[in-house]
């Protein structure tokens, strides 16, 4: 059941899970840079970068605790982590949200 909409955003109840599919082209520059230096092994800056996603609010497709990990999308013209992130599963979906968790979109 959805709960809120908001700007192509929706976010379920915890027993659900939804998430719009994007294309990476559609989303800003800085998630491709991100996704392009995650993939070519380079340490990001922030400690957090690579940390395990526990999905403790499920609000990703339940999977084991180790399964997701996190990485810091920089936002232009702020110094610290700010709310974007990629969220990538040991199966390769890759997830993105702009507002510190609260929703996803699922980069196809």
């Amino acid at each position: 059941m959805r709960d809120k909409k908001r700007n192509g955003y929706v976010k379920m109840s915890p027993t659900d899970f939804f998430a719009f599919k994007v294309s990476l082209k559609s989303l800003p520059y800085e998630v491709q840079t991100t996704l392009d230096l995650i993939k070519a092994g380079v340490i990001l800056p922030y400690r957090k970068d690579g940390s395990i996603f526990k999905n403790k609010e499920k609000v990703l497709p339940v999977k084991a605790s180790d399964y997701y990990k996190e990485y810091t999308v920089p936002t232009p013209e702020i110094t610290t982590r700010g709310d974007r992130r990629l969220v990538i599963g040991k199966g390769g979906e890759v997830y993105y949200t702009r507002d510190h968790y609260n929703s996803f979109q699922e980069i196809v």
